[in-house]
């Protein structure tokens, strides 16, 4: 058994390992569904649990000397309860897209109808896109935008679908929409047609914690489903929440023995430890001042010449059509952007006639950088960057960029590494 340290045993992933840390304390990052996780949440994912095989659920496992696991996850279970205000809570998924998929199963039949927002438009994968298992499984139906100005989604088109399919599950939530969603109005889709009312809040559960988005249980959601890193600041996961106990065993059994078995104890702990830490008075500053940066990086890219669809944000996420804006696809101005030490990522925009490895778009947020403790100077001087990157091709020009990034992101600490740069660098 090797008990060295990993840079005496294994030296090419711990140079990996230290590459990367120098890369994050050097660049911005700009990726929407991305975050810094905290030293404690990081201590929870390295930790001993991560030996254990506790499947199954607390007082109902297949394996002994469980105890400290079920405690464990009851303690995480009452802090997802307690943050979100839901009656029942799942917390072993090991990805948003299992909890998806879980709650897809618990609700619906293999042919039934799922009405969700159309990719392009903002959606995500897991809410039907035909490369997925689900889209074999279930008949995904798709709604969409009114128009690219407001952005709002278009209620009245989404009725008319519903009552014409006759979904089994309406299902809210994107992954590249910025704004907010109307859930009394999917509640009452949802009602009229006899519909499970799901929210897929992977994106902004950090900001519905925090009080600065609605939350969708409030508006009698039946399943609310997100992962546990972007805004919410916690480990890579997934999490299920139920507005109604009876609900919540179906989606149990979803979940295990139906999708996935042994729970991964270390990330359950983490999860609990971001939990927490949500809940704290200092996390809603946060989540306020990430929707702030947000407006300000929108007004501010706006006027480097940037064309925003929905023309602002509610949230976090900003999306820009880069061809409309500057004549460069999503990938190239990725590309370029990643050279200067910024990173993104290309999106499509509404109704794109490019492929998906080469859209229209480009989706930054700030959740990251606002973690960091970047405010609104900073947005101003990142919106400078992205702009004069859209306008050069110039590859010694990204490089001397690479470095303004590297003096502006250093002038701010990463949560969760204890080194400097300079230590990690040695």
């Amino acid at each position: 058994m090797n008990d060295r340290l990993l840079k005496d045993c294994d030296r090419p992933i711990h140079e990996l390992i230290k590459r990367e840390a120098r890369r994050q304390f050097r660049s911005l990052e700009m990726i929407a569904s991305e975050n810094y996780v905290s030293g404690p949440v990081m201590e929870a994912l390295g930790s001993v649990l991560g030996n254990r095989d506790s499947e199954g659920y607390p007082a109902a496992r297949y394996y002994g000397g469980q105890a400290l696991m079920d405690e464990l996850e009851r303690e995480a279970i009452e802090r997802a309860i307690t943050l979100f205000r839901a009656e029942h809570a799942n917390v072993q998924p090991h990805a948003g897209a299992i909890a998806n998929l879980a709650t897809y199963f618990a609700l619906a039949e293999p042919g039934d109808t799922i009405l969700g927002m159309d990719l392009s438009h903002g959606g995500h994968l897991t809410h039907g896109h035909p490369a997925t298992h689900a889209a074999k499984v279930f008949r995904f139906v798709r709604y969409r935008m009114r128009d690219y100005d407001t952005g709002t989604i278009d209620y009245d088109q989404m009725r008319r679908l519903a009552l014409e399919v006759r979904p089994r599950i309406v299902l809210a939530g994107f992954s590249s929409y910025p704004r907010a969603l109307d859930y009394a109005a999917m509640r009452e889709i949802a009602d009229e047609v006899g519909a499970y009312a799901v929210a897929d809040v992977a994106q902004t559960a950090g900001l519905i914690a925090g009080g600065v988005l609605e939350n969708p249980l409030d508006r009698g959601f039946d399943v609310v489903t997100t992962t546990t890193h972007n805004t919410l600041r916690g480990p890579r996961g997934g999490l299920i929440l139920c507005c109604r106990k009876g609900l919540g065993r179906r989606i149990d059994k979803s979940v295990f023995p139906g999708l996935q078995s042994g729970p991964m104890m270390q990330a359950i702990a983490a999860k609990a430890v971001a939990f927490e830490e949500a809940s704290r008075p200092a996390f809603r500053d946060y989540a306020r001042r990430v929707v702030a940066n947000a407006e300000v990086l929108a007004e501010a890219l706006t006027q480097q010449g940037a064309e925003l669809i929905t023309k602002g944000t509610d949230n976090h996420l900003i999306l820009i059509d880069a061809i409309a804006s500057w004549g460069v696809s999503g990938q190239a101005l990725q590309e370029r952007l990643e050279r200067a030490g910024v990173t993104v990522n290309k999106n499509p925009v509404p109704d794109d006639d490019r492929g998906p490895m080469d859209p229209s778009g480009l989706r930054l947020g700030t959740p990251a950088v606002t973690t960091r403790g970047m405010g609104p100077d900073e947005m101003q001087a990142i919106a400078r960057i992205i702009g004069e990157v859209a306008r050069t091709e110039d590859q010694q020009r990204l490089g001397e960029m690479s470095e303004e990034v590297a003096a502006l992101a250093g002038r701010f600490r990463v949560p969760g590494l204890k080194e400097s740069e300079s230590e990690i660098a040695a």
